[in-house]
């Protein structure tokens, strides 16, 4: 697992290291609190043990900014301090902090407590993970999507990114329901999310957004070349058709794209691509909305 330690004393700082180190852990250290910060963004750590009275910026308002971050806010917190104040404990615990270890600590306490927050992280993420993971195409549900999205808009809009997002519906899903059964229709969407997965970067996302739609995060990627992506989408999905036990099955899906260069806020870009996928479905299906006439340059 890895550790963030944040201490402005090089001696606390060694000691902790080589305490925690021989458990195995890797561990990051930041002699101050920005820095601290600064690492937690870039790191994602699993815990952060960290100073209560640092210069410039105290422990406690270090963990007020890690619980007011979206993207920072579960890391588990350890306070260490060289104070046993009461007073202090219960306002670090109040900021969100897991545990409170006073210094000079001894070595078996804090590999032990550091293991129970290390455990209980662990049990989070597997909740979590859970929580986020549609059971029928093991892709994001529409609580993942609506997080990533969040975040992809916010790092869009901290350093002046692209972000495109496609939504894709399945053409006459209801109709392969009722005739051949929903045991037919849930094999569709594994095979067509199987489909659409492969043709992603690493760094794309895709969900199940809901029924049988889903929705792609594109960071860093025009609205020319979601569609170009798009095209290639709803053209690997009608090319061939599906072989399920007995049955051959055509399927296509329509597309529609937005960017984030057209709309103020993550809800309009959902907004905006859902449009497009509806104006899809109205030209008849199995196409991309909205159109490019010209030829589409790859900015992916």
């Amino acid at each position: 697992m890895r550790i963030l330690i944040v201490d402005d004393s090089v001696d606390a700082r060694t000691v902790a290291k080589a305490r925690l180190s021989a458990e195995g852990h890797e561990i990051i250290c930041a002699e101050g609190g920005q820095i601290g910060l600064d690492l937690a963004a870039k790191e994602n750590p699993d815990l952060i043990l960290l100073d209560v009275d640092m210069p410039g910026m105290s422990g406690f308002e270090v963990c007020r900014k890690l619980k007011s971050n979206d993207e920072l806010h579960l890391i588990p917190v350890i306070f260490v301090s060289g104070s046993g104040d009461a007073g202090d404990k219960v306002i670090g615990l109040d900021l969100g902090a897991i545990d409170y270890v006073t210094k000079p600590f001894d070595a078996f306490e804090l590999r032990a407590r550091v293991r129970a927050a290390l455990r209980t992280k662990r049990l989070q993420d597997i909740l979590r993970d859970k929580a986020l993971i549609d059971p029928l195409t093991e892709l994001g549900n529409r609580r993942a999507f609506d997080e990533r999205l969040r975040l992809e808009w916010s790092r869009a809009a901290r350093y002046n990114l692209q972000l495109a997002l496609i939504m894709a519906d399945i053409d006459h899903f209801k109709d392969i329901n009722d005739q051949y059964g929903h045991q037919i229709g849930d094999e569709v969407l594994r095979r067509i999310s199987c489909r659409l997965s492969a043709c992603l970067r690493e760094c794309d996302a895709i969900y199940r957004y809901g029924g049988e739609e889903f929705g792609t995060l594109l960071p860093e990627t025009s609205l020319s070349g979601a569609i170009e992506l798009a095209q290639r989408l709803c053209a690997q999905i009608s090319a061939e058709p599906l072989q399920i036990g007995n049955q051959t099955l055509k399927v296509s899906a329509s597309f529609g794209a937005a960017s984030n260069q057209d709309v103020n806020d993550p809800e309009s870009l959902v907004g905006a691509a859902d449009e497009q996928l509806y104006e899809a479905k109205g030209d008849g299906r199995n196409c991309v909305r909205p159109l490019i006439n010209a030829p589409v340059q790859n900015q992916r």
